[in-house]
């Protein structure tokens, strides 16, 4: 077990020991749709959505959750977040079921000793959660599809990319 660095020697789950890793610069960019009708994405679009500005709130859940991301994920480290970002764009190319959506992307970025891919799959998620709560009386039918990291830099690793498909 020992490739699986969140496990003792034992077997046991445990928070990584990076006190000797040095800190450096690291950024990490996840994104995620949430896929829904097209009168949804135009009430979104035109503010007609009863509870609020959907994506002003999402945008403010999606930093608040990447600074709480210790507080849900039980092994990460807390970290000193220097700067979180979201941007929003619409995916009007309808998928298999007809659906347009929204896409989220979140950056994440500190000087630590540990990375912050966490708080920025984290954001992103929130940030779906987010718009499909203020959406859901008027389309119950959205989900969320493809959170996934984009890119992670900083560390012993550097650059790490996901590659086209």
């Amino acid at each position: 077990m020992s490739e699986l660095t969140h496990f003792s020697d034992s077997g046991r789950a445990r928070m990584v020991d990076v006190s000797e890793k040095t800190d450096t610069q690291r950024t990490a960019i996840a994104s995620g749709v949430l896929r829904m009708k097209m009168a949804t994405l135009i009430r979104i679009r035109e503010g007609k959505i009863a509870k609020g500005d959907v994506l002003t709130v999402a945008d403010v859940a999606a930093v608040m959750a990447a600074k709480r991301t210790p507080d849900i994920i039980p092994m990460c480290h807390s970290i000193p977040l220097s700067g979180v970002s979201i941007e929003f764009s619409e995916v009007l190319k309808p998928d298999h079921y007809g659906s347009v959506g929204i896409k989220v992307v979140a950056t994440a970025s500190c000087r630590g000793q540990t990375g912050v891919e966490m708080e920025a799959m984290t954001a992103a998620s929130v940030a779906l959660l987010t718009i499909y709560d203020m959406c859901k009386s008027v389309d119950r039918g959205m989900r969320m599809a493809s959170i996934q990291l984009e890119e992670k830099r900083g560390g012993k690793s550097g650059l790490w990319q996901r590659e086209e498909s």
